[in-house]
């Protein structure tokens, strides 16, 4: 068999970003999360509901994935973990075709989406820890950057075609005025419920590049995963007591837990934020999610241009400045206000406020992850890398707990979506401090 070139095995490891992204884009934030308020019938219950459910899905992968990180270290063949969890994935998200309206059961969508959405985390580490097999030091930060420019790329497109040939308006038309595709029922919202089919199908097509063109054999000697399932614990538990004496990778697991969780906040809640106090429907949501994802895109590109340039640091301090203004800004909006100045009665200058919220969101999501993955590859110990995105995904939801459940607790007690998200800028500025004093490249950095 002919060796695959460099360029191909990037474009390979591209795909799996592509691949990936609508569990995202259409079930977590745009499509599937709003409609949860339409099931429930009331947005403060609905964002409760999420909030508990997601908590519960970030506690399970924060117990799992350094375990997992440290096996597939000892046992590699990263690939073939993928390909495993990719099982879960496409079943978790097909499982969300059965919440019909009346006739769903509550507890079986949750575990459905659940079960996707921890597949996907977990892949994730697996996906990460490749990156710095895919060229030199100097070059991370283009690469991934691109990977999640790329990634947003194909969220948009699903997006795109969703609204135009699947989800239903108010009219039962899609946004094209169409009648969803299929024959499928507006009035029984198959349009908008068949994004888990969907979001299925597109990973299974478009993972094979990945699983062709990438490079991951089993290396020479290595383990069976039975018997590096035995050995992991120990060395896991001798890498967390060393975390310590590493203090640059101890604090920026620290700062990342903090605002990644704040950034997924922002993300779970704001397709049910823009549904609860605008009064938006699914389509407008994914609108709302087209203008955030193509923006994603650019500036996740850009942003890896100016990673390589100037390092990973700069890129996540502006990007956390600019989310916690966001998120200011966010409160202040309403159906009656934008930014707390009052507005005539039905006034589209909210809708078009939110839209502009959206596309700053995007650009700062796409860049603060692209430059937190290589910050992470700058941190690790390379022979380890798999572990360290194993402890990077536990630092993701370590309070990923946290988030959601601050978020549920607090629009509880106040009765407001706009109080509720209120958390979310504590979580941002508690990153950017604890981010600030550490250095952007360690010993391991040299070593890549």
């Amino acid at each position: 068999m002919a060796e695959i070139s460099r360029k191909r095995r990037i474009w390979g490891w591209f795909f799996y970003f592509w691949a990936g992204q609508p569990y995202f884009t259409l079930l977590l934030t745009f499509i599937f999360s709003p409609y949860i308020v339409d099931l429930v019938g009331k947005g403060t219950t609905a964002q409760a509901v999420w909030g508990y459910g997601l908590t519960a899905c970030g506690l399970i992968v924060a117990i799992t994935a350094p375990f997992l990180g440290a096996i597939a270290d000892k046992a590699s063949g990263r690939k073939r973990f993928i390909a495993f969890f990719s099982v879960f994935y496409v079943l978790g998200a097909w499982g969300l075709w059965y919440a019909a309206p009346g006739h769903f059961n509550i507890y079986f969508v949750l575990i459905s989406f659940g079960i996707g959405l921890i597949a996907v985390e977990l892949m994730a580490i697996f996906a990460n820890a490749m990156l710095p097999t895919l060229g030199p030091k100097e070059e991370l930060g283009r690469i991934s950057g691109s990977a999640w420019g790329f990634g947003y790329a194909g969220g948009v497109i699903a997006l795109i075609l969703m609204l135009a040939f699947f989800a239903e308006m108010k009219d039962g038309k899609t946004l094209l005025g169409l009648a969803p595709v299929f024959g499928l029922d507006p009035g029984q919202r198959e349009g908008t419920r068949a994004v888990g089919p969907f979001t299925a199908i597109w990973f299974v097509v478009f993972i094979i590049p990945f699983f062709l063109w990438t490079r991951d054999p089993v290396r020479a000697g290595a383990p069976r995963v039975r018997d590096a399932i035995r050995t992991a614990w120990p060395d896991l538990r001798a890498t967390l007591a060393a975390l310590p004496s590493n203090r640059g990778l101890l604090m920026f697991l620290i700062a990342s837990m903090l605002y990644r969780d704040g950034l997924n906040g922002v993300f779970t809640f704001g397709g049910i934020y823009a549904k609860g106090v605008l009064g938006w429907s699914v389509v407008d949501v994914g609108i709302f999610g087209i203008i955030a994802a193509v923006s994603g895109a650019i500036f996740a590109w850009l942003g890896g241009k100016a990673d390589s340039a100037f390092g990973p640091k700069p890129v996540i301090v502006i990007c956390l400045l600019v989310l916690t203004v966001i998120v200011v800004a966010t409160i202040t909006l309403s159906r009656s206000s934008v930014f707390g100045i009052p507005v005539a009665a039905g006034s589209k200058l909210p809708d078009y406020a939110f839209f502009g919220i959206g596309a700053v969101i995007g650009a700062c999501a796409g860049s603060l992850q692209a430059a937190s993955r290589t910050m992470m590859v700058y941190q690790a110990n390379p022979e380890r890398m798999t572990e360290a995105f194993g402890l990077y995904a536990l630092a993701g939801y370590g309070t990923s707990a946290l988030a959601p459940f601050a978020v549920a607790v607090t629009t509880q007690l106040t009765g407001s979506q706009q109080a509720g998200i209120a958390p979310l800028i504590v979580l941002f500025l508690l990153g950017l401090a604890v981010l600030l004093p550490i250095r952007a490249t360690t010993r391991a950095a040299g070593a890549i």
